[in-house]
């Protein structure tokens, strides 16, 4: 199933919630939030940080909910289980960029010239499961 998603940029992100350039990357070390949601693209005024809209305001939220009740690091360690789980596959491409939930993803292929196609479904399950940001 495909899915649209929108970019919401830092400084919008910043103002929208109130918190700090500081309070986010400490978010980010700690785990909370994703490399991978750190979209750097050129704007006209130079490089912006942009992140998907939805993902990144609804943790933004139960962080700012919970930050008082529950340590950062624990917070870290359920939002990983969640990531793995909430995976999508990001297709980009010069005509825009496609998400694909993973749960949705039955098999995913490379196509050579001769077009054979060889599957790949195994090596991106392994790195979900392993969570690495690298295959």
């Amino acid at each position: 199933m495909e899915e649209d998603r929108s970019l919401i940029s830092k400084r919008e992100l910043l103002t929208r919630y109130g918190i700090s350039y500081g309070a986010l990357y400490r978010w980010k070390r700690k785990g909370l939030i994703p490399d991978d949601w750190f979209i750097r693209k050129s704007t006209a005024t130079g490089q912006e940080t942009f992140f998907p809209e939805s993902l990144i305001c609804e943790r933004v939220e139960r962080i700012l909910e919970t930050k008082n009740e529950v340590l950062l690091d624990e917070l870290a360690g359920k939002f990983s289980g969640e990531d793995r789980q909430n995976a999508f596959l990001i297709i980009d491409t010069p005509y825009g960029e496609k998400s694909f939930k993973m749960n949705d993803v039955r098999s995913v292929s490379l196509s050579g010239p001769d077009g054979h196609k060889t599957d790949i479904t195994e090596y991106v399950k392994q790195f979900l499961q392993q969570g690495r940001n690298t295959l």
